[in-house]
């Protein structure tokens, strides 16, 4: 698995066994706020009348993430309890979704309406997808190498960070490129 994702088409997934047992599907993805990494998937189940299970599934205990359902081995894949939600959470876990990105000089540059992750062996943010403030609410992706700070309402980035900017993920890993180079470059 490589490539960026949307976290917004992560949740609602399937999680299906490899034998083709659909046993739940994805409530939420619980990120780890110090490193940026995805720790696990908050569960519910599946039906119309389903609520949310008690169980939490790992990040390292995912086989695959396709377009179509996140694949596990068995149902032993899935933790007994919630826990690592609930760990990550008081940690300082939170919900970017509304928060405004703010370079260090005090440019705006939107608000965050989904979060792109990097996926992989080690799953992180890699950055935003936000309503831009100046570009008359046009949405674009913002990669973020290194956040500065994050907080409840405001996502503090690099100044550099409004230049590279991509209109959709294939485009996406060029300015998450040019960032990280202009990034170096600076220190």
């Amino acid at each position: 698995m490589s490539g960026y994702v949307r976290a917004g088409e992560i949740a609602k997934l399937p999680v299906v066994t490899l034998g083709g047992d659909d046993i739940a599907q994805v409530k939420d993805i619980v990120f780890d706020a110090v490193g940026g990494s995805v720790r696990c998937f908050t569960l519910s189940g599946r039906g119309l009348f389903s609520g949310p299970l008690k169980r939490d599934l790992l990040w390292n205990k995912v086989h695959a993430l396709g377009p179509d359902a996140v694949m596990i081995r068995d149902e032993n894949a899935l933790a007994d309890d919630d826990e690592a939600a609930k760990d990550a959470k008081a940690t300082g876990g939170g919900n970017v979704i509304g928060s405004r990105v703010m370079t260090e000089g005090g440019t705006d540059l939107g608000k965050i309406i989904d979060v792109i992750i990097a996926t992989g062996r080690n799953p992180a943010v890699a950055g935003y997808e936000v309503e831009s403030a100046a570009q008359g609410r046009e949405h674009l992706l913002l990669p973020v190498i290194k956040p500065v700070a994050i907080s409840g309402e405001r996502v503090l980035v690099p100044d550099a960070t409004g230049e590279f900017t991509a209109g959709d993920l294939a485009g996406f890993a060029d300015a998450a490129h040019g960032l990280r180079t202009r990034l170096e470059q600076e220190n």
